[in-house]
């Protein structure tokens, strides 16, 4: 196999290889030998038909095809290691030559790593962000977990109010006439969980049980059925049921339950303090991190590819598809439940896979200002790391990744240690 690369505009080059013509016979031949089966020769019975009458009957590019996609991939992928460039999208084929007896010459359109121009990465100004954890806070987290451990009783002696669960019987009128889709039995509704149009849950304020209440709405103007879009309507609903969640008193017992930590309630808001101020200095350090970035990234000057954007858009929706199916749903149930395209989906992650691409190519250009390395240690820990969360030894999963996926991991152990350079060197103001 022979090697050509042609540099084009905007980062992009076009790649020529060309593969003996013993290797482009050796793959007719192979596609012959999967394909005889399924033809029909008159004379021969199926599967014997000697591969020079089927070429003199089909044409001798019978097999043309076949035999150009069992060479593409390997050729291509040796193509790919031999390549001194960096690409960074996959490959646009055009078949150039491909003809028995003939070296097979096909070019592969791709994209190349841009170059990156850095300004200034060190000293960025960022907001200073607010650790303070207030009582409010403290009180509005253990309301949570008392709200989580509430339990529901029925009410008998009062009418409907505000966070109370009705049961209800309901239908619909518009203009004295009941509507389709209007009518419902048995329905628990939660007074204030906005779960039903406009107004609908305020108006049962004060609703009694087992009296008849009209409640009085209009449907919104953008209402999913055109024909009730704008309409003012009566609701006759009947509280069948009333219930209200108590939730628990805040003494030592319930610290108990729901704490391995604490004891007494004066240990289990300090508990709640450290655990807020944790997370409000994680969420601080991500913010950091992206204003960081996004400064950095404002003082640089790349050119990225169409076609390096296009590549990440795909691997982007496929990881979606993934997860999708972890939880048992397909892309073509996820389509036709939200009215989505792949189109669609593709243009949604777009500004998402721009500032990815953007963000490591800064931190890359700034492992690069930096010298910044990685020890073969650090690099075995992190193996270690990602055998204990794919339940496997360190060992396998380098065997699996092979000598270009430890040089990926040691690539993103840099990039790490980029960024935790560029946050620590930033100024807070």
């Amino acid at each position: 196999m022979s090697l050509q690369v042609e540099k084009l505009e905007n980062n992009m080059a076009k790649l020529t290889i060309e593969v003996p013509a013993e290797e482009l016979e050796k793959a007719i031949e192979g596609a012959y030998q999967k394909s005889k089966n399924r033809i029909s020769i008159p004379g021969f019975r199926k599967g014997k038909a000697p591969r020079k009458i089927i070429e003199q009957i089909y044409g001798r590019e019978i097999f043309y095809e076949d035999a150009a996609n069992a060479l593409i991939p390997d050729a291509y992928e040796k193509a790919y290691d031999e390549c001194e460039e960096e690409i960074v999208s996959s490959p646009k084929i055009d078949v150039e030559q491909l003809e028995a007896g003939k070296p097979f010459i096909f070019t592969a359109e791709v994209a190349l790593k841009p170059q990156v121009t850095i300004g200034q990465y060190k000293g960025m100004k960022v907001d200073k962000a607010d650790l303070d954890v207030t009582e409010e806070e403290i009180t509005a987290e253990i309301d949570k977990e008392r709200e989580k451990n509430a339990r529901t009783v029925d009410i008998t002696d009062r009418a409907v109010k505000d966070g109370d669960i009705a049961t209800i019987d309901f239908e619909g009128f518009v203009d004295g006439v009941a509507f389709d889709g209007g009518k419902g039995s048995d329905y628990p509704l939660t007074i204030g969980s906005h779960a039903f149009i406009p107004g609908f849950e305020e108006e049962l304020i004060g609703a009694e049980i087992g009296a008849e209440t009209d409640v009085n709405v209009t449907f919104p103007e953008d209402y999913q059925a055109e024909e009730l879009a704008g309409k003012a309507a009566v609701f006759k609903c009947t509280v069948k049921r009333l219930q209200e969640k108590q939730m628990p008193e805040l003494d030592d017992d319930f610290v108990s339950e729901v704490s391995e930590e604490s004891d007494t309630v004066e240990e289990y808001k300090e508990e709640i303090r450290k655990k807020l101020a944790g997370r409000k200095a994680d969420e601080a350090r991500a913010v950091k991190e992206d204003a960081v970035i996004d400064a950095i990234i404002a003082d640089a000057r790349m050119d990225i590819p169409e076609a390096m954007v296009e590549t990440q858009q795909r691997q982007m929706v496929q990881e979606y598809a993934q997860r999708m199916q972890s939880q048992g749903i397909s892309m073509e149930q996820y389509m036709q439940f939200t009215g989505m395209t792949n189109e669609m989906l593709l243009e949604q992650v777009k500004p998402q896979v721009m500032r990815r691409i953007q963000s490591r190519l800064v931190l890359e250009a700034v492992v690069a200002a930096e010298n910044i390395e990685v020890t073969e240690e650090e690099i075995n820990q992190e193996l270690k790391t990602m055998g204990e969360v794919y339940q496997m030894e360190a060992d396998k999963v380098e065997e699996l990744l092979g000598e270009n996926g430890r040089k990926q991991v040691a690539d993103d152990l840099k990039v790490k240690k980029a960024m935790e350079f560029v946050v620590e060197n930033a100024e807070e103001v």
